[in-house]
Order: C-alpha cells, then sequence, then structure tokens
C-alpha cells in the first residue's frame, strides 16, 4: 500500500503538469513587421506550426505539420520575447489558432508585452491581444467568433475574383478595421489589379511585403 505522503505527491505532480503549457515552434526571430499597419516597426515573431489552410502561394510551407518541431514551455517564449525588448511581439504561423492562445497571451501580457496576432481565422479565437491582422483565405472559410476581435483586414489578391472576396470580407469586420490589399509576390497581374482597385476604393490601402524588398527576415 502506498503511503499518504507518497500519495499526495503523485496527486500533485498530475495536477501540476498540465498547467505547464507548451507549444510546437517553428522558429522565433527579431525583425522588423513587414506589413499592414505596422509596417517597419520592431517586432519579435513567434511562429507556431500547424496549418489546415494550405495557401497555393505559401512562403511558409513548412510549417503545416506539427510533428517537426520541438514543444517550447510558454516561460520560454516569454523571456525571449521580453529579452528581445521589441516594440511588439507578433505570434504567426502556420495557423496559430489551432492551438489555444490564452496562457502564452496570458504569459506575453502579464510581462508587459504588446501582443499580436496574424491568422486566417479558420479556428475559434482565443487569446488576449492588443492587434488582430485577419487575413481570410476563401478555400478555408472564417470561424464566426474571429470577426468582432479584427483591427486590421488583410485580403492577398492574386486574380481578380479576389477583389470580391475583399469586398464580401470589408462587409464583415467592424466599420473601424482599417482594411488593406495586397499584392500576391508572384502574381504578375497582382499588383495592377490592387492599384487599380484602391483607387476606386479609398476605404482599402495597399500592404506590401517590404521585408522582401529589403531582403530580411
Amino acid at each position: 500500500m502506498i503511503n499518504n505522503g507518497y500519495s499526495l505527491t503523485l496527486l500533485a505532480m498530475k495536477t501540476i503538469a498540465p498547467l505547464i503549457k507548451t507549444y510546437p515552434i517553428v522558429e522565433t526571430f527579431h525583425s522588423i513587421q513587414g506589413e499592414g499597419a505596422y509596417m517597419g516597426v520592431s517586432a519579435f515573431f513567434i511562429r507556431l506550426a500547424g496549418c489546415d489552410v494550405y495557401c497555393p502561394w505559401c512562403d511558409q510551407k513548412e510549417t503545416w505539420s506539427v510533428k517537426p518541431y520541438a514543444q517550447q514551455s510558454i516561460e520560454t517564449l516569454g523571456n525571449m520575447a521580453k529579452n528581445a525588448k521589441a516594440a511588439i511581439i507578433i505570434i504567426t504561423g502556420g495557423e496559430p489558432l489551432m492551438h489555444d492562445l490564452n496562457p502564452l497571451t496570458k504569459e506575453l501580457q502579464d510581462l508587459g508585452l504588446k501582443v499580436h496576432l496574424e491568422t486566417s481565422g479558420s479556428h475559434p479565437f482565443t487569446g488576449e491581444f492588443d492587434w488582430v491582422t485577419f487575413s481570410p483565405k476563401p478555400f478555408k472559410s472564417p470561424h464566426d467568433t474571429i470577426y468582432p476581435h479584427v483591427n486590421e483586414l488583410k485580403i492577398v489578391i492574386a486574380q481578380e475574383k479576389d477583389l470580391q472576396w475583399a469586398q464580401q470580407q470589408g462587409q464583415k469586420v467592424p466599420v473601424e478595421t482599417l482594411k488593406y490589399l495586397q499584392p500576391e509576390w508572384n502574381s504578375p497581374i497582382s499588383q495592377s489589379l490592387v492599384f487599380d482597385y484602391v483607387l476606386q476604393h479609398p476605404e482599402w490601402r495597399v500592404s506590401l511585403q517590404i521585408h522582401k524588398f529589403l531582403g530580411v527576415q
């Protein structure tokens, strides 16, 4: 028979273990935000593994699977983010909302950090954020829980029909949401489509990936 002291120790271990939250991390790095409203701002990126959106133009296809990547604790991620001394922390992917982001965002905000999210919104919304960039894709319907939280709507434009998708999504976000059209990097017609559309629809802005022009991550 196990003595009471040993039993209590086992019980404590079982109680504490689930509280140590970890996430599969592709990479963390300090750079600038290359897109949207915070373009050019110093940012520490936390890139989570896992994505089921499968954008054909994705430049981070290695993030789609969770399996190859090691788990890191929220304490480790918090320390790295704090030590980076960046203006903002950006949680990205992959599709970060595949994970429960409440523990991670609480850890980061408890450290006094400004936390941003980049998401397609394809999973239920979790976490507390200072800024949410929403980039929905027509081939993976967004979850309805995302819309009230959107600060910035970013639609990637590769062909003319993407502009119709942009119009539809623009009607669903809060009226104060900043709306951006971003030319798909490899599409030969995307820049002219975006430029012409923004001229005729002043509620939209152009977003360029300046980190690619600068040759930085």
